[in-house]
């Protein structure tokens, strides 16, 4: 049997299933879904495992741990479009480890000013995002330049 099976097996039953379970800790997407719906809550078994994946760690982060998880935050710093997520969603504010990574992806850059800085980029985030010379690139100076007294938030 997969891990997709035994997850909509287990699913189906809606309830845990011990001899599943070692089918579905083989897959970290599957690992989440079944903690998130049939567990509804942490399964620390394959925590080691999601960990090391940046999507699945923001997910389960977001709808399982419902808060920081530091575990799981090396992983997710090296992924631009999660690093955003996670500060915007899970930090609730500036997220330095996800810096470097967010700023080489300029629509992350981008939304990082806007949503959780609400202000001008760090130097190296900013600089990096200006050459880029992209539609986000844009869009950022537009936002900068119309919100002349935005917070300049560089440590």
């Amino acid at each position: 049997m997969k891990p997709q099976q035994a997850y909509y097996k287990a699913y189906d039953l809606g309830k845990r299933i011990p001899e599943l379970e070692l089918i579905i800790c083989k897959n970290t997407h599957y690992s989440y879904s079944y903690a998130r719906d049939v567990i509804k809550g942490r399964w620390e078994l394959v925590e080691p495992n999601i960990s090391k994946n940046a999507c699945w760690s923001y997910w389960y982060a977001k709808h399982i741990i419902k808060g920081r998880w530091e575990l799981a935050e090396p992983a997710i710093s090296k992924d631009a479009e999660y690093s955003y997520l996670y500060a915007v969603n899970i930090i609730k504010g500036r997220w330095e480890l996800g810096e470097p990574t967010i700023s080489q992806d300029a629509e992350s850059s981008y939304c990082y000013a806007l949503y959780v800085i609400k202000g001008r980029l760090p130097d190296f985030m900013h600089n990096a995002l200006l050459l880029s010379n992209n539609e986000s690139a844009k869009q950022y100076v537009e936002f900068i330049s119309k919100n002349p007294d935005c917070p300049n938030n560089i440590i």
